[in-house]
Formats: structure tokens, C-alpha cells, sequence
């Protein structure tokens, strides 16, 4: 069996509580309760104030690979995660946005979009050109 990331987080600001990893194997899913009565970080903190998310396994894997922080947005309830600039080799205050793997699916989107948008722009223009073209046979001949 394969298990997501289960991240508890403050329900107030994001802020990261507890993260399990991912794990496989013979393993089964905690509830919640469990997870109070084993994991001493949510002890510290009333249950109402946290929040749960829990992740597909393999999901957002290469995001947690590359970034240097990550929280819950309390107003979407979406992952955000930090990255280091590497122009920058300067420690900065955490910026958090949405995952990059997520902004690639969306570029890649919007460049396919885009392309489909150049070629029938093209294909247009060729067929102006053909209609010009063909109007001056007639005017000069």
C-alpha cells in the first residue's frame, strides 16, 4: 500500500505543524485521533485550530524536492511552497506560490493554446494572400 504526505497545519496562517512522508509497504492510514495521541507536536495545539491536508503519494513530489519551505494558504487551503532563488545565493525571507509543477501544466497549456492560435493566424494569412493574389491575375490580365 502506498501512502500521501498527511500534513497538519495551523488553520489561522498555514503554518506547517506536522508532515508525515510518504510511506509504503505494510502500512495503513491513521485517523485523526490517532495521529493526536501519537504525534506530541499536535498535542500542543487545539484540535479545532489545525487543519488536515492529505496528498496522493507521488503528488507535488518533485515541488517538495526543490523547495526550502512550504505552508497551507488558509484562504484556499492550497499547498504554496517556497524555492531559493539561484541568482541569489543570500538567504530571503520565504516567498510562497503555488507549485511549479503546477505553472508548467499550465504553461505547457497556454503554449499549445498559443501554437493552435499562431497556426490558424498562419494558415489566415497564407489564405489573404492567395485571395490577393489571385484578385491581381484578374485586374491585370
Amino acid at each position: 500500500m502506498f501512502l500521501g504526505r498527511k500534513i497538519y497545519y495551523q488553520k489561522a496562517n498555514g503554518a506547517v505543524i506536522v508532515a508525515r512522508n510518504e510511506s509504503r509497504g505494510d502500512v495503513r492510514e491513521t485517523t485523526i485521533d490517532e495521529d493526536f495521541a501519537m504525534l506530541i507536536d499536535l498535542r500542543n495545539y487545539d484540535r479545532e485550530s489545525l487543519g488536515v491536508l492529505t496528498l496522493e503519494s507521488g503528488q507535488y513530489a518533485q515541488d517538495f524536492a526543490e523547495c526550502n519551505g512550504y505552508r497551507v494558504n488558509p484562504d484556499t487551503l492550497e499547498l504554496e511552497f517556497s524555492y531559493l532563488d539561484p541568482s541569489d545565493p543570500e538567504p530571503q525571507e520565504p516567498v510562497y506560490q503555488k507549485p511549479l509543477s503546477l505553472e508548467v501544466d499550465e504553461l505547457k497549456r497556454e503554449n499549445t493554446l498559443l501554437k493552435a492560435q499562431n497556426t490558424a493566424l498562419s494558415d489566415r494569412a497564407d489564405f489573404i494572400e492567395d485571395c490577393i493574389a489571385e484578385m491581381a491575375v484578374q485586374v491585370y490580365s
